[in-house]
């Protein structure tokens, strides 16, 4: 859930934090008082499109910054992984910051992040819908990816099956193309690879050789620094100061009363133990300059090696290693084109026993969401009566390769062969359309509700942002309306800007929002209101600026109607 936002300068807002709770929370208040402006502010916040338009006037930056509540296991975790980010006691604050200039400062947890990871983050955690803004529930292209969704862990296990089996399908097409497409690149190709492979060759390169011979330079080069250090160590130890041989005695003196006391006894063992591991430390040390030897020869020939080495990682790797691997995969390359005829008639045998596995896997894929489609479009049916929309037609049209079908590299992507693209009919005997096409805007509300209250299930959201859903629906529907926003509620946190008194009768939490003047500029406000408040603010969203005792008793009949239903839910 979103446990908390800060705003600071942005539009009309100078200093503004609120913390929110579970449930349902609405914020009211009159045309122009800066409720968009707050969910503005968290759209921006999981990174949609910023500007310096946003930054309040007279100030250098807009900042704002979330802090939410996570739950494991929810895919933010996943992603919070890969980016190497922690996420202390189930905390996730997103903090975005814009400047004059347009520009954006992001951060998860106090990580700097590009505007791309923060909205990769930020849509995982919180889905904004407004009436006449497109989202992905409107969007053909996204229509199959809810399909699956609804499929859950099966679904999963399914796809993950087919896109194994795809990936070695692309990289065999890849293979297959650069054998048989343009043969004059492709001689171009073995000319150059045969070149560069022979130059590497030629240099015989070891492993680790590079690291190696730069250890050995660093020797050579400090030779001098080198013997004199470790001639005066062992001389510390064993010559005129005779460190070792003061242990020595220092030990003899001990073993004289180790026998009177355990104490004692434990120490000499001690002494004793560092003794013999300073002596032998002296005798490494001793045999090591001996058996030094400065040779400029080798020296020379080092800085010589170095610089061959040089030249070959400016062409093929930063590292020795590196360059090898290289020349393994140029090699592998080489036999491919000199063997180019075999080659191109294994692969294609090879392909051929790919392409009929992966269409197998894609007509599971697509047997599996038919029988979903007809699931969710039961499901759908089933909110739409709740809503009364009764009437209104729901389907979801699949089209896929048929079994019977060529198997060709453009009908497979990365989900399967199936397209899916969800049509309606609001009206009896009018024809099935496009959901993006529904015209009617209270049609649209709920509909889109209708969906959001099934897939809200399935997507691990942590917040949903109503913004004024609810426009163009009055009586019996604003009040099913708002039920159904009550129960997307219960499993999920809501936020909802509203003007219908019915929805906001059932809210868990309700802000007032208001905005005034002071010192000729307009700052925001935000209140939590009381019961006494609500009456008196649902009333005003009943009758508008003038309250009357009548008013007052529809909006409490309102809050009593409420409370029942969230009783029985």
């Amino acid at each position: 859930m979103l446990a908390e936002l800060s705003i600071r300068n942005f539009a009309i807002i100078e200093a503004l934090t609120i913390s929110f709770n579970k449930g349902l929370t609405v914020l009211t208040g009159e045309t122009g008082a800066g409720k968009s402006i707050i969910i503005d502010a968290i759209g921006l916040l999981i990174g949609g499109r910023g500007s310096s338009e946003f930054v309040r006037y007279g100030t250098a930056k807009a900042e704002i910054e979330g802090l939410f509540l996570v739950d494991a296991p929810h895919p933010v975790y996943a992603k919070a992984e890969e980016l190497g980010i922690d996420i202390p006691d189930g905390m996730v604050v997103l903090k975005r910051d814009i400047m004059e200039s347009g520009k954006s400062v992001c951060r998860i947890n106090g990580k700097l992040v590009t505007l791309t990871l923060l909205k990769d983050i930020g849509q995982s955690l919180v889905d904004i819908h407004g009436q006449h803004e497109t989202q992905y529930l409107m969007q053909p292209e996204m229509h199959l990816s809810l399909l699956d969704s609804f499929g859950g862990e099966e679904m999963e296990q399914l796809i993950a099956q087919y896109q194994s089996v795809y990936a070695n399908y692309k990289d065999l097409h890849k293979q297959l193309r650069n054998l048989t497409e343009n043969e004059q690149q492709m001689n171009q190709r073995l000319d150059l690879i045969q070149y560069q492979l022979e130059e590497i060759n030629s240099a015989e390169l070891l492993a680790n050789e590079d690291d190696e011979l730069q250890e050995e330079k660093l020797k050579l080069g400090n030779y001098e620094k080198l013997f004199n250090s470790l001639q005066d160590s062992y001389e510390s130890l064993y010559g005129e100061n005779k460190g070792i041989e003061n242990v020595s005695v220092a030990l003899s003196h001990l073993q004289n009363v180790a026998d009177l006391d355990d104490e004692l006894n434990k120490l000499q063992e001690n002494v004793a133990n560092h003794f013999y591991a300073l002596e032998e430390a002296a005798f490494t040390i001793r045999n090591y300059f001996e058996t030094m030897e400065f040779d400029p020869a080798r020296l020379d020939f080092i800085e010589t090696r170095l610089n061959e080495i040089s030249k070959l990682k400016r062409k093929y790797g930063n590292s020795v290693n590196e360059i090898l691997d290289y020349a393994a995969k140029i090699e592998k390359e080489l036999d491919m084109l000199q063997n180019k005829d075999g080659n191109i008639e294994s692969l294609r045998k090879e392909l051929q026993k790919k392409e009929k596995q992966l269409h197998k896997n894609a007509m599971k894929l697509s047997k599996k969401r038919k029988k979903l489609a007809e699931s969710l479009i039961a499901d759908i049916h089933q909110e739409l009566k709740s809503l009364y929309m009764e009437k209104t037609v729901f389907d979801i049209r699949i089209s896929s390769l048929g079994e019977e079908g060529a198997v060709r590299e453009q009908d497979f992507g990365k989900y399967g062969s199936d397209h899916a693209e969800f049509f309606i009919s609001t009206n009896p005997g009018e024809p099935l359309k496009p959901l993006a096409k529904v015209a009617s805007g209270g049609e649209l509300s709920r509909v889109i509700l209708a969906l959001k209250s099934i897939f809200s299930e399935h997507q691990g959201i942590t917040a949903i942002i109503f913004d004024e859903v609810d426009t163009g629906v009055s009586g019996r529907v604003a009040q099913a309306i708002a039920e159904k926003i009550f129960r997307v509620s219960e499993g999920s946190q809501v936020l909802c800007i509203t003007h219908l008194p019915q929805v906001a009768a059932m809210a868990d939490t309700h802000l007032h929002i208001s905005k005034e003047t002071t010192n000729k500029r307009t700052t925001t406000h935000v209140v939590s209101l009381e019961t006494s408040q609500k009456v008196n603010e649902i009333g005003r969203m009943i009758s508008g600026v003038e309250i009357t005792e009548l008013t007052k008793q529809h909006a409490r009949e309102l809050l009593d109607l409420a409370d029942e239903i969230k009783k029985t839910s």
